[in-house]
Order: structure tokens, then sequence, then C-alpha cells
């Protein structure tokens, strides 16, 4: 295989406004080709494909993309952006954007927090309780 695998994401007519604002919010992004059925892009390097393939289909949480944070302002930014005009929060660091795509907006140290069982435990439940992840608060039920 000589050529790499990405993603097709299917919307309903609205797959360049989907591609702006994706490269709106994230950095190293860029859309790299369009015509009115497809548009190719680039979010932080990686690839995407959108299609405006019609109604037919619509996104839901079995497909979500991670968004790895180093710190909390990153994960300020990456979720208030992508929640803003009319994207919905949920729970555990999980939101929808307002094109329905589901994304997972956790901090990296959060799999080290997980790595202990009872520490896990602990951090789990602060997990459960949160819509967007804090990290002081996962740091703290970590160190508890």
């Amino acid at each position: 295989m000589t050529e790499e695998i990405y993603p097709c994401l299917w919307y309903d007519g609205k797959a360049k406004e989907a591609a702006e604002y994706y490269c709106s919010i994230f950095e190293n992004s860029k859309i790299i080709s369009s015509n009115p059925m497809v548009v190719i892009f680039e979010i932080n390097g990686k690839k995407f494909m959108g299609l405006n393939g019609g109604p037919m289909f619509k996104f839901n949480e079995a497909v979500s993309f991670v968004v790895n944070c180093k710190d909390q302002a990153e994960i300020d930014h990456y979720w208030n952006s992508l929640t803003a005009d009319g994207g919905e929060e949920s729970r555990c660091g999980w939101l929808k954007d307002k094109f329905g795509m589901s994304w997972q907006i956790v901090p990296a140290i959060l799999a080290e927090l997980m790595s202990d069982g009872e520490r896990a435990k602990r951090v789990m439940a602060e997990v459960l309780k949160m819509n967007k992840l804090d990290i002081e608060t996962l740091k703290n039920a970590w160190e508890y």
C-alpha cells in the first residue's frame, strides 16, 4: 500500500463549512482541495475527506476523535471552540460539535492517572462527575 488511510466524513451539504471550522480551531490545519462534492483537509497534519453525501447518514458516538491536551488551557480552548454555535456537552470529556461529530477532549496525563488500581478508581469517579475534564481535580484524586 503506497497511500495513507484517512477518514471520510459524510455531511449533508456542509463539508467545506465543517473543514473551515475545524481548520480555524486546530493549529497546523488547512484545506488542501475542494469541489462541490468533496473537500480534502488536514487537521494538525492528519488528512481528512469531507463528502457532501446528503441527509441519509448522521454521525454518532460510535466514532469519535480524541484530542490529547497538554494542559487545562488546551482543554478549555478545544472544549469551548467545539461546543460553540450549537455543539453539545456530554459526560467524561465527550462532546458533539455543531455538525454532530463526537470528540473526546482529554488531558494527555489521563492514561498515567488511570494506571494504578486504587488511584485509578478515584480518578475515574471524578471523571464520571464531569463534563469538561479538569486536570487539577483529577490530579487531586490521584494524590488523595
